[in-house]
């Protein structure tokens, strides 16, 4: 199972990002996948959810801004990141999962984002 994700950079609040990440080892149109983010120090956030029917779910503090998609025959999961706050800073990750079991144990490098204010 592998996970590379990319299209973090540093961007201006307010501004824009859609991040990618690409899936393998696993099968992937029938798995849910998530968007995590880890600030420093801390333990990962779950940011986003698309399940494999395509139903998603958000957090709060990203609902409206955020909006997660996949593409299943590309096996890639993208997370396209509006209206982008400082605290949004943060490394981001995606992962899947198959129903109701744990997250996979093989986390990328992850995409760093960094939103200046």
């Amino acid at each position: 199972v592998q996970f590379v994700e990319s299209g973090g950079g540093l961007v201006q609040a307010g501004g824009s990002l859609r991040l990618s990440c690409a899936a393998s080892g696993i099968t992937f149109s029938a798995n849910n996948m998530a968007w995590f983010r880890q600030f420093a120090g801390n333990q990962r956030e779950l940011v986003a959810i698309i399940y494999s029917g395509g139903t998603t779910w958000y957090p709060d503090s990203v609902r409206g801004r955020f909006i997660i998609s996949r593409d299943n025959a590309k096996n890639t999961v993208s997370l396209q990141m509006d209206s982008l706050k400082f605290e949004d800073t943060a490394v981001y990750y995606c992962n899947s999962r198959r129903g109701g079991r744990d997250w996979y144990d093989a986390w990328g490098q992850g995409t760093r984002v960094t939103v200046s204010s």
